[in-house]
């Protein structure tokens, strides 16, 4: 080496060393987003993951989590081996056992289930991505206890758009990222469809559109908007509908869109008392009629040239008086209560900033209309030589959803998007296929005691659409038919479940007593359950008189050490997603966009080195053990004998569908639809694990009404038939279950249910105080308390991942600084927050960019000690916590003692953000706090092993 100090030394640094001597190509599973990964291995062994750059979702981008999808592979917290419980049910006491035993145990319980009554199985899971095969499995069982974990996410959101427009945000929909000119993003965290919202907002910000978010808290993409609204939680529908007063005050409504697309011309009986008072009036062939302003008729509202009346009140051929359903809307929200003035205070907004954003959404959905040079022709025939764009596109998620009137504030935003004429436009919000669909989709629930027959599956599917009150699922008492209690009277629209009820009314046996609980990947004692403290409990409660669980029996599988893994009975380990099959089907949650329908599978980039097996493999197994026709032929022999893969490619749905709609017909040159392909995984893994079809250009708006569109949505099997798709201002079947609370026909509400009813089935959007504020003294609870997910996290399986936890090992309470320091509170200082249900002490962090009324915390940081394989001192079980111990899954009880979930009325979502607290000032800090409440430590379940030092990645494993 010289000695010279003024000599250059140049070095070589190798930026692209070689990293593998293989690479697969799969789909992430590190959140819901399902990117396109290719990992690179070399021996054997996962060495390095990246985006694909040719995947139609992330073309290329990868987050933190999808990079860090190494150490969740080779996390110490993977369970290695079924197992037995050997010891009291929370103790963690199991003992390892073979497959043949836990498979043999599984079939023993549920098909002594199966030959008696069915409903005793309670088949739950949680944030998987096979939902088309669980719900189809409990239906083959018999049992019409199956759901997922939506009705704990954001159901109010996918119900409010399907009884809408026929579709909804997210995986149904995205915002027209190209042309718009105005974005609205309400309530959405960092976690979901992250990637492709990041490329979208840096687009529209390139561009120079304006970027408004919604959200009581400035964080992640709130923080790059270009105003940010931070609005009081729950209040999002009174701000939405002040909006839809200066905007029909100011004549700013699309009229026309309104008559082409929507029933806003339709007309709705007058007649106050009688049984089809409020529904819409109809001919003798069914039709719902409008008033012609050319003929100066009552005619079908369906025919396509007439110019309907959207102002009048007509009178009906048989004498009675009638309106259009936009003169009801009309007259609801120019009403001076939802004018910007009435409404500030309530929301926390100035009336002056409501009143410029309604100018603003006017001004670039009428003033800057967006034309494409595109020709097309709509469903009834019409040509028409260019599309015409709203170029206002909104975006929502679980933050308004999570709420007790979480679906009326949906709707009322699919209203205002209506009235803008801004869906599926140029410029606006664009549904995804293989939506739309008819709103609602025609699929009812299956589940009624005369639907169930032990040894027999069922009908038709557990979950659906109910119409109005024939179609619930309870008995002629008005009892619900199903554990959770979706689809009664308690929730009568509760399209995703209610998993968030299961565990609690399984337990008091309310409506009926079970015998075995099966989850999968639901970690419902701890981060995914209200009331954590008393759902353990639960768990654990015995009867009294016999001694014997009141829950019976609980199966579980998971592939990790969860905290729910030490309440089971049965442990069935599932594989990472780096070593199995898996679909992701436009039977359940598609990866498409709005310009291309496309779905995607998994394939094992390596194989499992522990006793562990894909939980589809086990579901299908257990099926042929239990001999359900669906999975067996009639001499008993498995239908699909290569296990799940084999079941992918071709088991068929209806004819022609199946899970998968890439290179289907037996030579594979088939799209959508068309016969099993048995080569059909290996065409998908020869192009990257993804197929897509590219939609024309004329077919890419006007979903709704675009007759070449419809006619290829047929053809693939989205839709059944190419009729146009009728948007839903005025939504009819919440006016069926009104009437029925007002006495009429033959299936009406308990009575402790009729008030309820009569209240929240509005068929406009209505906004009401949530139901907890509004039972709670706000005097001692006055400030709002709710979590959001960070953007390295996807729920509880981030909190184990090595890499990750370097980003958020522990979570604080974050508070706004001037509220803080009102209260006395500094930074780092410790806090009670006391809600009407329980108290927690934790850290806080002062910020500005919150509402001044909302503290907040990063969601499922929080550990159990001993859960995950974490070391005894992770600060995750020390200084993180959760606002679930606070947060009951019931009301407070009425007058009569009944207690409802703590959930909208209308489709039963759990209504996690209605928390109120009272926050204040606990003991000094001192190095040995810890987080409260503490829980005795979990004994840590067979796992991987758990290396000596710190863990970090060596080449080979995380360790």
């Amino acid at each position: 080496m010289s000695i010279n100090p003024f000599e250059t030394v140049v070095e070589t640094v190798d930026t692209s060393p070689p990293v593998s001597d293989e690479t697969k190509f799969t789909t992430c599973y590190m959140c819901a987003c399902r990117c396109g990964i290719k990992v690179h291995l070399r021996d054997g062994t996962i060495r390095y993951i990246e985006g694909n750059k040719n995947h139609p979702v992330n073309k290329g981008v990868l987050c933190a989590k999808g990079s860090a999808g190494i150490m969740q592979h080779y996390s110490p917290a993977r369970l290695t081996k079924p197992m037995k419980r050997v010891g009291e049910r929370g103790s963690g006491e199991f003992k390892e056992i073979e497959w043949d035993e836990a498979l043999a145990t599984a079939a023993e319980w549920l098909g002594d289930i199966r030959k008696s009554d069915p409903r005793k199985l309670a088949f739950f899971t949680g944030r998987d991505q096979s939902q088309s095969l669980t719900g189809w499995w409990a239906s083959q069982f018999g049992t019409p206890n199956h759901a997922a974990h939506g009705g704990f996410c954001s159901v109010n959101m996918a119900a409010a758009g399907l009884y809408s427009i026929g579709g909804s945000f997210w995986e149904f929909g995205e915002p027209d990222w190209e042309h718009t000119k105005f974005f609205m993003m309400f309530g959405v965290a960092e976690d979901h469809d992250s990637n492709p919202i990041k490329m979208g907002l840096g687009h529209i910000k390139t561009r120079g559109a304006k970027f408004v978010s919604v959200n009581p808290v400035k964080t992640g993409y709130s923080a790059i908007a270009d105003e940010w609204v931070g609005i009081r939680p729950g209040t999002d529908g009174l701000f939405i509908l002040a909006l839809v007063h200066e905007l029909l005050r100011a004549g700013k409504v699309d009229l026309q869109y309104l008559v082409r697309y929507t029933n806003a011309p339709w007309l709705v009986i007058q007649d106050s008392g009688a049984a089809d008072h409020g529904l819409f009036a109809r001919d003798d062939e069914g039709r719902p009629l409008a008033f012609d302003k050319s003929s100066g008729k009552v005619v079908s509202a369906l025919e396509a040239d007439i110019t309907p009346d959207l102002s009048g009140e007509h009178v009906l051929p048989d004498g009675r008086k009638a309106v259009p359903s936009f003169k009801l809307l009309a007259e609801r929200y120019l009403d001076p209560s939802y004018a910007p003035d009435a409404v500030a205070a309530q929301t926390g907004l100035d009336a002056a900033t409501i009143k410029r954003l309604a100018a603003e959404i006017a001004h670039a959905a009428f003033e800057q209309e967006i034309t494409l040079d595109v020709p097309w022709t709509d469903w009834a025939g019409r040509r028409h030589e260019k599309m015409i764009g709203r170029p206002v596109a909104m975006h929502a998620m679980r933050g308004i959803s999570a709420h007790s009137n979480g679906f009326h504030t949906c709707r009322a935003l699919h209203v205002l998007q209506m009235l803008l004429g801004s869906i599926d436009c140029p410029g606006g919000f664009r549904y995804k296929p293989p939506f739309p669909r008819p709103a609602p989709p025609p699929l009812k629930p299956v589940g009624r005691a005369e639907q169930i027959k032990p040894g027999t599956p069922m009908a038709g599917p557990p979950l659906g659409f109910p119409m109005g009150p024939d179609d619930l699922l309870v008995d002629d008492a008005g009892n619900p038919a199903r554990i959770d209690k979706a689809f009664s009277w308690d929730a009568p629209m509760a399209v995703h479940g209610m998993m968030h009820m299961v565990i609690h009314n399984a337990w008091a046996q309310d409506p009926y007593p079970i015998d075995t609980l099966f989850m999968y990947m639901a970690n419902m004692s701890w981060n995914s359950t209200m009331n954590s403290k008393g759902t353990m409990e639960k768990l654990t409660d015995k009867d009294p008189e016999t001694g014997e669980y009141r829950i019976p029996k609980i199966i579980y599988s998971d592939a990790y050490a969860s905290e729910m893994v030490a309440y089971a009975d049965l442990i069935l380990p599932d594989t990472t997603y780096l070593e199995r099959w898996d679909c992701i089907s436009l039977l359940d949650r598609p990866i498409c966009d709005a310009d291309g329908a496309a779905d995607s599978i998994r394939q094992p980039v390596v194989a499992p080195d522990r006793d562990v097996r894909p939980f589809q493999e086990v579901l299908i197994d257990l099926g042929v053990r239990l001999g359900l026709p669906g999975l067996t032929h009639e001499d008993g022999s498995a239908k699909y004998p290569g296990g799940y893969p084999d079941y992918i490619a071709n088991h068929e749905r209806a004819p022609g569908i199946g899970p998968l709609a890439g290179w289907r017909g037996a030579d594979g040159t088939e799209g959508g639809k068309g016969a099993p392909n048995p080569d059909q995984l290996k065409r998908y893994v020869e192009n990257e694990c993804f197929w897509r079809h590219e939609f024309k250009p004329e077919e890419r708006y006007y979903k709704h009404a675009n007759k070449t569109y419809l006619e290829t949505a047929t053809k693939l099997g989205f839709i059944g038939a190419p009729n146009q798709i009728i948007m839903q201002l005025y939504v009819e079947p919440l006016q069926q279950f009104r009437l029925a609370a007002e006495g009429h026909g033959a299936n009406q509400p308990p009575e402790k249910d009729r008030e309820r009813i009569k209240r929240y089935f509005d068929p406009l959007p209505i906004w009401y105080q949530p139901f907890e504020e509004s039972q709670v003294d706000t005097g001692s609870f006055p400030m709002h308390a709710i979590t959001q997910r960070p953007a390295a996290m996807y729920h509880s399986w981030g909190g184990q991942n090595a890499w990750l936890r370097q980003l958020h090992g522990k979570n604080p309470l974050f508070m706004n600084r001037k509220q803080g320091e009102k209260l006395g509170i500094a930074d780092g200082d410790w806090v009670y927050v006391t809600s009407h249900h329980g108290q927690i002490k934790v850290p806080v962090k002062l910020m500005e960019g919150v509402n001044p009324d909302t503290a907040w915390t990063w969601n499922a940081i929080g550990k159990r000690r001993g859960a995950w394989n974490l070391g005894k001192d992770a600060p995750e079980a020390t200084k993180g916590f959760l606002l679930n111990h606070v947060i009951s899954e019931l009301l407070p009880a009425r007058k009569d003692g009944y207690r409802y979930a703590n959930a909208d009325p209308v489709t039963g979502q759990a209504a996690w953000y209605d928390l109120r607290v009272r926050i204040e000032k606990a003991a000094d800090d001192r190095p040995e706090a810890v987080s409260e409440p503490q829980f005795p430590v979990l004994k840590t379940a067979p796992t991987a092993e758990r290396p000596k030092g710190p863990l970090q990645y060596k080449g080979r494993r995380g360790q």
